[in-house]
């Protein structure tokens, strides 16, 4: 879990790098050098996704990408939509394989702002589409649902964006009915980095916007991050009196079992009044396909508690 620590915190690198994320916030379309309506038609079978929420992206205009970077972690982190056999791995997030790529051909890549490898030397190989997170108009889950659409005009797969987005809200909507006059305490969403600390996810996260859209309400109202989440050490969690936690599990059932025999752990008040449950991995700064993960597994843990 170790990971996300270092995921989501703050940029790094030369001024060119910052310069173009600069830019980035600014537009899911970057300038010079990148996707443009002039731009030539993409050959879908040759697109490259250096990020998971653009993989996420992608898959929901039903394409394959070619090769994404770390796809081991894809698997644990993400899961879903699975990644078939003949996806190539191209290495780190932040760093992949110039090599590789150089020799894959791609028509486009596609990457996340605020998080990855230097912009400029891919523009030599390819141009590249960047979706946002997040930005002061969008939250997340309109953030993917923009970009989503932008994508898919760039694509010419606009149609598809459309339909994808209306079956995301059928079901949104049909898991919101499921909860019907069900009204849980207020939900406390965290996973744990360490033995000391946890990681939770706030008001600015993709997981609010799903509580938000189901009619739900999240349990931490303090500090986040930009992405959503705080870093937080375990014994805050105590002061959370009347709430019902989730955990998710990135297979880290032993760092979990190793905690849950700490006295600090029996006197979390969720834990002592048996109001709390575990979740499987879901990304939790994906796009659509995350969002409906996460609704899906929190509306069935719910309905297994009433």
């Amino acid at each position: 879990m170790i990971i996300i620590t270092f995921l989501m915190i703050g940029l790094s690198g030369a001024f060119s790098r910052r310069h173009l994320l600069k830019l980035a916030a600014l537009s899911p379309w970057f300038t010079s050098g990148f996707v443009s309506a002039s731009d030539p038609i993409v050959n879908l079978e040759r697109i490259i996704a250096l990020e998971w929420r653009p993989v996420e992206l992608l898959m929901a205009l039903g394409i394959t990408p070619l090769a994404v970077a770390e796809k081991g972690n894809y698997h644990r982190w993400v899961v879903e939509p699975a990644l078939s056999d003949r996806v190539i791995d191209v290495g780190l997030r932040n760093e992949p394989n110039m090599e590789l790529l150089q020799r894959l051909n791609p028509s486009l890549f596609l990457v996340s702002q605020g998080f990855g490898p230097d912009i400029e030397p891919l523009t030599r190989l390819a141009p590249c589409f960047a979706s946002g997170f997040r930005d002061a108009q969008h939250q997340p889950l309109d953030a993917a649902r923009r970009d989503l659409l932008l994508l898919g005009q760039r694509l010419n797969l606009t149609r598809i964006a459309e339909q994808h987005l209306i079956e995301c809200d059928r079901e949104l909507d049909t898991l919101a009915q499921r909860l019907g006059a069900y009204s849980p305490r207020p939900l406390l969403l965290f996973s744990l980095l360490d033995s000391r600390r946890a990681l939770v996810m706030g008001h600015n996260s993709l997981f609010n916007n799903v509580l938000t859209r189901l009619g739900l309400t999240n349990a931490w109202q303090e500090e986040t991050n930009f992405w959503g989440s705080a870093v937080v050490g375990i014994e805050r969690l105590v002061r959370y009196e009347d709430v019902q936690a989730l955990f998710f599990v990135q297979g880290d059932t032993a760092l979990l079992d190793a905690v849950s025999q700490s006295e600090l752990w029996r006197m979390m008040p969720f834990v002592r009044d048996n109001r709390w449950k575990t979740l499987p991995a879901v990304w939790f700064y994906g796009a659509t396909f995350s969002a409906l993960r996460f609704a899906r597994l929190l509306v069935q843990a719910l309905e297994s508690k009433a």
